[in-house]
């Protein structure tokens, strides 16, 4: 293990369990808003809410009855 990991996993192993779900929180916040910037810069400007359909779709797409309840959801919002 390197110097950096070994810090890294003494920070993780030093916080709250309520520290490390905020974290995850901001983690995944990060990831879905890098995620919407993507599909902005693909597809151009698309409304909020197609936008929160969009991600979802990314995120959670692989599974195939995730991603037909998430395509219903797309057919009725507009751009």
């Amino acid at each position: 293990m390197s110097l950096v990991e070994e810090k890294y996993y003494e920070r993780i192993d030093a916080m709250t369990p309520k520290e490390r779900v905020a974290r995850s929180c901001e983690i995944f916040q990060w990831a879905r808003q890098a995620i919407a910037r993507q599909i902005v810069a693909e597809q151009g400007p698309v409304s909020d809410e197609r936008l929160k359909w969009l991600v979802a779709l990314r995120l959670y797409g692989a599974e195939p009855g995730v991603r037909k309840m998430i395509e219903r959801m797309l057919d009725g919002v507009p751009n």
